[in-house]
């Protein structure tokens, strides 16, 4: 029987942490915003309206897999296979009640199930409908992707629901389409779904992959083995079937004579969304965060103040979290965090960095120093490139980010990780290097 008790309402908590204390003429201020999202369990009640509550318990969400179908996915033959069985392990993974919906990708897009242009209730039935479905899946053709997200807004669109999710699959290159064409697709998508995407094999492009779910909003992944493909997806749509709220922004408020330098995301990865900001009103405006469950992210907000005199403080930015409503208003989530500036002359209280701020400014150098070397080394400046990459090295060792130190290991010899001392290895995989640039931006948080 279809459980209709009431849906527990996901609790947001907002905690800055900086040094609030500038020398005198000071006037940069740092601070790392960590957002907490918890005990949701089934679905923002406070956020969605009564009509987006699916029976079963959780939001009612849509999914849209986008499947490459591309000729490449023949070569080698088990490629399309385990394409198939992840999707086929990811529509199991959906919970009753969701809408969803498979797009077979080329140069052009294709519904694959249910078809008609629009989406399936998720049961017993139609997954296995679905299945039976995804069997006439073969690959031929070209790839565009930018005709695949399309097709999947206006599927995700055809239903009132609260959350909607794409994932994407691809081994190829975007060869069919123009990069502008693809970008008019990705503006055209934001803010309407959040996608993860993920590249399976090495003939495809990193920076194309990452920057469709950095435009969606969505996690960027290689899996270089197509075996791993069943486990990735089932993961990745447990993640999706734990979001609770969608379209969570959050609210800057600065004073007048205050400019906002950058907001980013520092953790669980760094994402840069100073230039996604719209205006909210006198002196405020909205950077989008998309979708949450339950869990933790931190945002690093600099500010740039009017000078002050010794003894005096003010309020340098007011951060709070709200949800747009379709009639142009924004529901307030009713958590926020008060970033401060305070003049002083004490030496020892204006020099110091906060540990958070610290961290998070060198694990976005961090993020930054692979991409440059990476770059640096495919265009074959050996030198740029062991220079970058070493202080990669020194910054992953520093700040206890274990992982990314194992992936940079393998793409260069580490003489000395305190120093950064390194060589460029002569030989290097390819799904290697993809592994490293792919996963560049996945930072650690603070030890407590």
């Amino acid at each position: 029987m279809a459980n209709f008790s009431k849906p527990s309402v996901p609790q947001f908590s907002v905690d800055v942490y900086q040094n609030e204390y500038l020398p005198e003429g000071g006037r940069e201020v740092n601070a790392i915003v960590t957002v907490t999202s918890t005990g949701g369990g089934t679905i923002g009640g406070a956020v969605a309206a009564p009509h987006l509550y699916a029976p079963g318990g959780g939001p009612s969400a849509a999914v849209a897999i986008m499947v490459d179908c591309s000729g490449s996915m023949d070569y080698p033959p088990t490629k399309m296979r385990n394409a198939r069985d992840a999707t086929a392990a990811a529509i199991d993974t959906l919970r009753d009640g969701v809408h969803f919906a498979v797009v077979g990708g080329t140069h052009v897009a294709k519904e694959v199930y249910p078809g008609g242009g629009r989406l399936a209730v998720a049961d017993a039935t139609t997954r296995d409908q679905a299945k039976q479905a995804l069997r006439r899946l073969s690959a031929g053709g070209g790839t565009a992707i930018g005709t695949w997200l399309r097709l999947a807004d206006r599927l995700l669109s055809s239903d009132d629901v609260a959350i909607r999710h794409g994932i994407l699959l691809t081994d190829g290159r975007n060869e069919h389409e123009s990069p502008e064409d693809l970008r008019a697709a990705l503006d055209a998508c934001a803010g309407r779904f959040t996608c993860d995407a993920r590249g399976v094999g090495t003939d495809w492009e990193v920076k194309e992959v990452t920057a469709i779910a950095s435009a969606l909003l969505g996690s960027a992944d290689i899996v270089a083995d197509p075996a791993g493909l069943a486990a990735d997806f089932t993961q990745m749509m447990e993640t999706a079937m734990g979001k609770e709220v969608a379209d969570v922004a959050l609210r800057v408020w600065t004073p007048v004579g205050t400019t906002i330098k950058f907001v980013k995301q520092v953790a669980p990865t760094v994402e840069e969304l100073t230039d996604r900001r719209t205006e909210a009103g006198p002196r405020a405006g909205d950077y989008p965060t998309g979708s949450w469950g339950d869990e933790s992210r931190d945002y690093h907000v600099c500010v740039e103040v009017p000078a002050a005199h010794l003894g005096q403080e003010m309020l340098a930015a007011r951060v709070s979290l709200v949800v747009p409503q379709p009639d142009g208003t924004a529901r307030n989530l009713g958590a926020q965090g008060l970033v401060r500036a305070v003049w002083t002359d004490d030496m020892v209280a204006s020099t110091s960095i906060n540990p958070q701020v610290a961290h998070y400014t060198g694990q976005a150098e961090l993020a930054q120093a692979i991409q440059q070397g990476l770059d640096l080394r495919k265009s074959g400046d050996i030198d740029g490139a062991t220079a970058k990459l070493g202080r990669a090295v020194q910054l992953a060792s520093a700040s206890g980010n274990a992982d990314t130190a194992k992936l940079l290991a393998k793409v260069v010899d580490v003489v000395d990780a305190a120093t950064g001392t390194v060589r460029l290895k002569a030989k290097v995989a390819e799904a290697d290097e993809m592994t490293l640039e792919t996963r560049s931006t996945k930072t650690v948080r603070v030890k407590k």
